[in-house]
């Protein structure tokens, strides 16, 4: 006999107070969010899906002011949560409610851990399992308008209601497979830097091309950086609404007095000219002030580094024996950018050495599975 699955749209508090006192009783619940990201910084909350098995539920943010009871349940440690592909969803916990997620897994990752790859998506993990090929029509669909079409619930609710179905069976394949902890480590990390502070002060590192920059000019890109990351927030913009990368460099490279001359830097937006320029010229005289035994470092380029090509080669052949010895794929192990990191802190290139985060090959699982090894082939010239 087929199990029936009570099914609930939840619109009110007192109701969503009731559900989560049932749901608070799981020991497991699988969740998914729904959100609208187009032309703001932040995600904006439409809808949150949650079952237990027994319960599918469709909450509503937009008519439910106080979600609380929701985010206990995130909190809550006796409870594991389970959602794929989660890292946009987690942004939607931060800035919703600044909710950090307590023992929560991604399948996503543990289907890495079963040689599926990295980005194996929902529809294609319970096709995989069930057969089941889901519509994902309404993956674009503004979650933020109301009402939600009855097509749009459905598609809501299939994506919790083959997750809890089939998440025993993943869990235990990769239990089975000796990799469940691994994979706790793989979504912990991956919490751990979305919930991490934003320095805006360091917000210049992130855009491409700063390595052209002599001192003066990087310490200009830093101000300005900063400059828009705060305007991006205060108005809850994308940081390319506020002014594109180029013209950021193109203004720091040139430092000009006057609107005038920003306008004749080659690749700077007009646009960007037009409505920002004064305001960057504040902020390039406030960079101007800075002594220069403050400016930034400049960047050095790790491609640029003498035999970078080789030793990257040689660390590339060294993490596939690894991943071959283990039954993983190279990725799951390391990827370009994760090689380069260590690179860089091995190196001491930019105080990649001095950073507090994470060295993800030097961490976890990886340390113990091929980190401390790697670490001495590197110490010893990579011979």
């Amino acid at each position: 006999m087929e199990k029936i699955i009570q099914r609930q749209y939840v619109q009110d508090y007192s109701t969503l107070v009731e559900l989560c006192k049932t749901l608070e009783k799981s020991n497991m619940l699988a969740i998914d969010t729904e959100f609208v990201r187009t032309r703001t910084l932040y995600p904006k909350l439409g809808l949150l899906q949650v079952s237990d098995g027994e319960v599918i539920a469709l909450i509503d943010p937009v008519t439910i002011d106080d979600l609380s009871p929701f985010w206990a349940l995130m909190t809550n440690a006796d409870i594991c949560k389970v959602l794929h592909a989660c890292s946009e969803d987690l942004e939607v916990f931060l800035t919703a409610a600044n909710c950090k997620p307590v023992n929560l897994i991604d399948s996503q990752i543990m289907m890495a851990f079963l040689g599926h790859g990295l980005s194996l998506g929902y529809a294609a993990m319970v096709q995989h399992f069930t057969g089941v090929e889901l519509d994902k029509s309404e993956s674009r669909t503004d979650w933020i308008k109301r009402p939600l079409t009855e097509r749009q619930k459905t598609y809501a609710e299939a994506d919790v209601e083959y997750l809890h179905q089939i998440y025993p069976k993943i869990h235990q394949l990769v239990v089975d497979a000796g990799w469940l902890e691994a994979a706790q480590q793989e979504t912990q990390l991956m919490i751990d830097r979305k919930f991490s502070p934003i320095d805006e002060n360091l917000m210049y590192l992130n855009i491409k091309m700063n390595w052209k920059l002599n001192a003066k000019q990087l310490n200009a890109l830093k101000y300005l950086a900063a400059w828009r990351y705060q305007q991006a927030q205060k108005r809850d913009m994308p940081l390319g609404f506020i002014a594109k990368d180029h013209t950021l460099i193109g203004v720091a490279q040139r430092n000009p007095i006057s609107v005038g001359a920003m306008l004749s830097i080659e690749g700077v937006e007009l646009l960007d000219i037009k409505h920002k320029g004064k305001a960057m010229l504040q902020v390039l005289n406030q960079a101007n002030k800075v002594p220069e035994s403050e400016y930034p470092q400049p960047i050095i380029r790790l491609d640029e580094y003498p035999a970078y090509k080789e030793i990257f080669k040689q660390v590339k052949t060294f993490v596939a024996t690894a991943a071959k010895n283990a039954d993983l794929l190279p990725e799951n192990l390391a990827s370009k950018k994760q090689i380069n990191q260590f690179l860089s802190y091995h190196f001491k290139i930019n105080n990649a050495d001095k950073d507090k985060g994470v060295i993800d090959i030097l961490y976890g699982w990886r340390l113990d599975l091929f980190g401390e090894k790697l670490q001495a082939y590197a110490n010893n010239g990579f011979k």
